[in-house]
């Protein structure tokens, strides 16, 4: 509406301005005089889409005025002052140059008056310079919109990268536990059937948190406002230990330091991170235990996980490693991770920012 508005309101505004002279004096009211500097205006309304015509257009009237006869002496024309801005403004280089020249030379030509000549050309020069100004704003402006466009497009990216390591950390880790306690189960069901019950109890446990997580990540995914379920964080890891023992594996969980507040990504990486370690010991290490220790430092949080298993790279060459390293950089931690000097187990060793 605005934008309407303007395209209208510049063009009806120049010509009341330029017919104000024939109309606060009776005695020159002069009808071709009206009728030119109307004419002198209309061409303002295509002053964007074609604006050197538009200027073109004012000057032809400017031209036609004296033609009139006996008509008052030439007023300011501001209809070209405004399709020159709009020239400066929209055109290039060559229409600009010749713009200036023809609007600066038409009017020292025409116009009679050395004070109107003179109030006319420092008008078209103040007209040309704005027009510039606007020109370098509008591309700043659009400079600005791409470069938003393209972050958002980035955002969107890192936004589907995380999600997709979040659902591929939660399904690994579920999946995994729920295999091993599936397949050891029959065995354990003809030995001992108290521990049997175990097992199925692990496997629904381990099923419902990663429903539970799943649903977490979906629900940002919609559109609507709803709570969602929170992260799990570094707080969690106890709970993580403990579906890992019940999957058959002896975990030792330990710290040092004293614990400091973690920015939320970080705590969310904490956790994601460790998920991961884990879940790769459970599916590819052939371990009987594994070691998480946190060591709380001034400035940053180290993580350990170590396990006694074969102490080569996982198999398949998989997302989880890739992730655990990702995870860490995305946060401004560090990640490594490989076989324990002795090469009698594996360990992935991050460091992340407190």
């Amino acid at each position: 509406m605005a934008h309407v508005l303007l395209r209208l309101g510049l063009p009806a505004l120049v010509a009341v301005v330029q017919l104000w002279p024939f109309l606060a004096r009776d005695d020159s009211y002069h009808w071709w005089g009206c009728a030119v500097v109307i004419a002198s205006a209309v061409p303002l309304l295509w002053r964007r889409e074609a604006p050197l015509a538009a200027l073109a257009a004012s000057l032809v009237a400017t031209g036609l005025y004296d033609l009139g006869g006996d008509v008052p002496a030439q007023p300011v024309w501001y209809g070209g002052i405004v399709a020159l801005h709009a020239v400066a403004a929209h055109s290039g280089r060559r229409a600009r140059a010749v713009a200036l020249v023809g609007s600066v030379g038409g009017t020292l030509a025409l116009v009679g008056s050395s004070e109107t000549a003179l109030r006319t050309v420092v008008l078209f020069a103040a007209a040309y310079g704005l027009g510039r100004a606007t020109a370098a704003s509008e591309e700043r402006a659009a400079r600005l919109e791409r470069e938003r466009l393209v972050e958002a497009e980035r955002a969107a990216e890192r936004e589907r990268a995380r999600i997709a390591r979040d659902m591929h950390d939660i399904l690994s880790h579920a999946v995994s536990v729920m295999v091993v306690q599936a397949e050891a189960g029959p065995v354990v069901l003809r030995a001992d059937p108290a521990r049997a019950e175990a097992a199925f109890d692990a496997i629904a446990a381990a099923g419902r948190d990663a429903m539970v997580q799943l649903r977490g990540i979906l629900a940002v995914l919609k559109s609507d406002d709803g709570p969602h379920a929170p992260q799990p964080t570094i707080d969690d890891l106890p709970g993580l230990a403990d579906q890992v023992r019940n999957a058959g594996l002896d975990v030792g969980f330990t710290g040092s330091g004293e614990p400091l507040a973690l920015r939320p990504d970080v705590a969310v990486a904490a956790y994601r991170i460790t998920q991961e370690a884990l879940t790769n010991v459970v599916k590819h290490a052939g371990a009987a235990r594994v070691d998480v220790r946190l060591d709380w430092q001034d400035d940053s949080l180290m993580i350990s996980i170590t396990d006694d298993g074969r102490g080569g790279a996982p198999r398949g060459g998989g997302h989880g490693l890739i992730g655990v390293h990702e995870r860490a950089a995305a946060c401004g931690g560090t990640a490594s991770a490989g076989p324990r000097a002795d090469r009698s187990g594996f360990q992935v060793l991050v460091r992340l920012p407190a």
